[in-house]
């Protein structure tokens, strides 16, 4: 058991607002007896790494929450499949399939992948296999489901009740054109079963009915049992209420969304749930990233460079900050996650609860010895020129004789995501260095200078005679200049690895080696 004294001192973001979440919502969880947590999905797309975002800092938060309270927990993954089809994606094939059918809830649009009934239905079923990919425990509800049930219904009956007082919420909010054509209700049209848009004519609350003009023919629609949805702002606050959720995150561009539902739902009867607002990804040029642009890194780009948990550990850092989302930072992230296990393993209690891997990890931090940063096994790699794991562990083996592979697994993965990294990002990207006389003349005597090393030397004697060889050949005055051109010769890149430490490793006749191989 952690100690109460350090879950009070803590700061870690996953228990400030799970602390938060017990204030505001005592009264709500103690009349239950759980708390429930909510994460959103708009299944006209795919999942993406917004929504493993998402559900992974919400669990981050269920892990916070159990140690503060017995209280059950349960994360509802909530599907809009009942929102009508606006545009067709790009990364689906049978297009026209779907171009019949914009405008129809997302259920009763045919499945262009031919694999299930709807394609709502197959992108729910890619959600499910995407969290269970990740072990996330969640309670999926469609939203299709929901309003068919009746499940609605009583909400719906109250919300129709109150349909003044949330027009007067909603209206000022919105242009004058908008304002007259906007309903909190969507009918489901009868005869085209196309979501419709449109002003409503009258309500008859006495038969929960709504009176609307579609094309100059006056039609009439219950509000109950999936003849209609309601407009977004009005739907979320729908959900909250009925399904009596305690907490939701969103990202920042729904924060006046979270307002307006904010007021509908305490119109409604129930305080709104305690809620946090994350920053979005920008891709490399500072732009938001987006599922119809493409730009960024998608979550299966980052999944073949580096494991889930580094992942997760990105998406636990600073989350209410803009955070660039691209390939390049991939090898930074995961080398932060392995400095966060190394720090681990001698922190006590109240440090391990700031470490983000006791948050990526629930609590138990592996106890793996880090042999080296991902971007020093980056470096290995084109070295070593391995092109397959067996090949990059027989290298590694050579200079670390009494390691035993399945002691390692982290490791072991890690060698085939910097194979994975190397031949498609980083090759592609390099840019070696011609040096001219002067400089050939510096890393001459820098070959020198390895012929008084060997491989038992430690790394810092190493480091220490390459700052002075730079010394006596021309850099005394900027040693980063040294170094820069040691790195742009021999790997191709502005920056590199501490030389002391690669050369130990990779071995001195080896370095040597490749000194003369680039200079040549």
């Amino acid at each position: 058991m952690i100690e109460k004294t350090n879950l009070d001192k803590t700061s870690a973001w996953p228990f400030v607002e799970a602390k938060k979440l017990l204030r505001e919502r005592r009264s709500s969880i103690e009349k239950k007896g759980k708390i429930i947590l909510q994460t959103g999905y708009g299944p006209s797309g795919l999942p993406h790494i917004g929504t493993f975002g998402e559900v992974a800092r919400t669990s981050m938060m269920v892990n916070a929450l159990n140690q503060l309270t017995d209280l059950p927990k349960e994360i509802i993954t909530f599907s809009d499949d009942m929102d009508g089809l606006r545009k067709i994606p790009d990364n689906v094939p049978n297009k026209e399939v779907l171009k019949k059918n914009l405008h129809k809830p997302l259920t009763q649009v045919p499945d262009p992948f031919n694999k299930f009934n709807s394609f709502g239905e197959h992108n729910n079923e890619m959600l499910k296999i995407f969290l269970d990919r990740f072990k996330f425990k969640y309670n999926f509800k469609s939203s299709t489901s929901l309003y068919k049930s009746g499940f609605f219904n009583p909400t719906l009956q109250i919300i129709f009740e109150k349909y003044k007082e949330i027009m007067d919420i909603i209206l000022p909010t919105l242009g004058k054109e908008r304002q007259k054509t906007y309903s909190p209700f969507l009918p489901i049209c009868p005869e085209t079963g196309i979501v419709l848009e449109i002003p409503i004519l009258e309500i008859q609350k006495d038969k929960s009915k709504i009176i609307f003009d579609n094309n100059g023919k006056k039609l009439e629609a219950s509000i109950l049992d999936g003849n209609c949805k309601l407009q977004w702002k009005v739907d979320w606050a729908m959900r909250w209420y009925a399904l009596d959720v305690d907490f939701e995150m969103y990202g920042k561009d729904l924060i006046e969304s979270a307002i307006l539902s904010s007021k509908i739902i305490k119109l409604l009867g129930k305080n709104s749930p305690s809620g946090f607002a994350y920053e979005l990804f920008l891709d490399e040029k500072g732009e938001k990233i987006s599922k119809s642009k493409g730009n960024g890194i998608t979550i299966d780009q980052w999944l073949e460079y580096a494991s889930p948990e580094s992942l997760s550990l990105y998406m636990y850092q600073n989350p209410k900050r803009a955070k660039k989302l691209y390939n390049d930072i991939v090898p930074k992230a995961v080398d932060e996650y392995l400095d966060f296990i190394e720090k681990g393993k001698t922190q006590n209690e109240l440090q391990l609860l700031m470490n983000p891997a006791w948050h990526v990890h629930n609590g138990e931090i592996p106890k793996e010895e880090i042999i080296m940063t991902f971007s020093m096994l980056l470096n290995l790699v084109e070295t070593s020129n391995a092109d397959n794991k067996e090949l990059l562990w027989k290298f590694v083996k050579k200079y670390k004789k009494d390691i035993l592979e399945a002691n390692y697994p982290i490791f072991d993965n890690l060698i085939g995501y910097a194979i994975k990294y190397f031949n498609d990002v980083i090759r592609l990207k390099k840019k070696y260095k011609k040096p001219n006389d002067k400089e050939k003349t510096a890393l001459k005597a820098l070959i020198q200078t390895l012929n008084q090393c060997n491989d038992k030397m430690k790394p810092e004697d190493i480091q220490t005679l390459i700052y002075s060889t730079g010394k006596e050949n021309g850099y005394s005055e900027n040693l980063r200049d040294w170094f820069k051109l040691i790195y742009e010769v021999v790997f191709g890149d502005e920056n590199g690895p501490r030389m002391g430490f690669f050369i130990s490793f990779f071995g001195v006749n080896e370095t040597k080696k490749l000194i003369e191989d680039k200079i040549k």
